[in-house]
């Protein structure tokens, strides 16, 4: 695609309305309280390097000034995630930064038992991964974003699924640092759904795919959600597929599943990520709606849409719908990067 092709659609009105797949509520064991813990599994599509740096400070064509996107994976992820979007996003001559947030990517925790293949050890095994907290999730992030704004340039911010709390999170602390937010299929948590967690056992949010019977041990015990994406049981892969990206080839989708890794901090998913209207609601922000997903359902981004602009009416989202896209978003990434490239800064 040449330089001028990609699509600039920031003029368009707020959003325009597109029907997604119907989608039936799922039964949830309440008692656990993780309905995030699979409704908030933002699921690496991409294998590879997890940052990339545009080479120099070259202005991209048209008069466009060069922008630092600093990308924000979910759980279960990485920052290689990004690789796909970011490499054009650099052949466009923006920088790339794609965080890995701590235990995550190229420090990530890989149980002993998942590499065997021993379910009943894997099923008690400890995990470091308890330990961490959203805190720990915005103070990565937002040194990421402090370091890119010292290169002078606008910095874009942009998380995925639960990649969206860090956001919202990092807006509020260095609202001065950012020229635009932008949330992916992303939880934007709200006055009355505070974290993640309240975002999924919202009634919209039960409407997505929570994949209790594929949880590895209590989660309650080992402080984490344990997914044992190497499995080879037809139900639980078809399960992953429908909640993440059914409309994958079946080769990206077992390139998805080499991606992702077992565990994901419970606590991380309790963070209260609010966003304030004088800091985080200043900033131009936009939201990548998928009209398919079946982890972030089409009905809880609506709804933490609606809840975000009645907090600030004078500064509402830019909606554009993808609706043909599961929670990963379209196998192809064009599309994706083309929104990015679009948003004004």
């Amino acid at each position: 695609m040449a330089d001028n092709e990609y699509l600039d659609t920031t003029n368009t009105p707020d959003r325009t309305r597109t029907s997604g797949a119907a989608s039936r509520p799922t039964s949830r064991r309440h008692a656990l309280r993780l309905s995030a813990g699979a409704a908030g599994v933002a699921l690496a599509s991409g294998i590879g390097a997890t940052a990339a740096e545009a080479a120099g400070r070259t202005k991209a064509r048209h008069g466009d000034r060069v922008r630092t996107y600093v990308l924000v994976h979910g759980t279960h992820s990485a920052g290689a995630f990004w690789t796909a979007i970011g490499r054009e996003l650099a052949l466009r001559v923006h920088r790339v930064v794609a965080v890995d947030q701590p235990l995550h990517g190229t420090e990530r925790f890989v149980p002993q038992a998942y590499q065997t293949q021993d379910l009943r050890a894997l099923a008690t095994e400890p995990s470091p991964v308890a330990a961490l907290t959203l805190d720990d999730f915005e103070r990565r992030v937002t040194g990421a974003v402090r370091r890119a704004a010292r290169l002078g340039d606008p910095v874009v911010l942009v998380g995925h699924s639960l990649g969206g709390a860090s956001v919202s999170r990092v807006a509020n602390a260095v609202p001065e640092l950012l020229a635009h937010i932008c949330y992916m299929a992303a939880f934007c948590p709200s006055r009355s759904m505070p974290s993640a967690n309240a975002c999924s056992d919202s009634p919209e949010g039960r409407r997505g795919i929570v994949p209790v019977d594929q949880f590895v041990g209590d989660p309650a015990k080992l402080g984490v959600v344990r997914l044992n994406w190497r499995t080879s049981n037809r139900r639980d892969l078809a399960v992953f597929r429908e909640m993440i990206c059914a409309d994958y080839s079946d080769v990206g989708f077992l390139r998805v599943l080499e991606g992702l890794q077992t565990d994901e901090s419970m606590t991380a998913y309790d963070g209260r990520a609010v966003g304030r209207a004088d800091t985080w609601g200043r900033i131009r922000r936009t939201y990548l709606r998928f009209g398919k997903d079946r982890t972030v359902a089409p009905e809880l981004q609506d709804r933490m849409i609606a809840e975000a602009d009645a907090l600030t009416p004078d500064n509402r989202f830019t909606v554009h719908d993808v609706p043909d896209a599961g929670h990963l978003g379209p196998e192809d990434p064009t599309q994706v990067t083309d929104l990015l490239l679009g948003l004004r800064v």
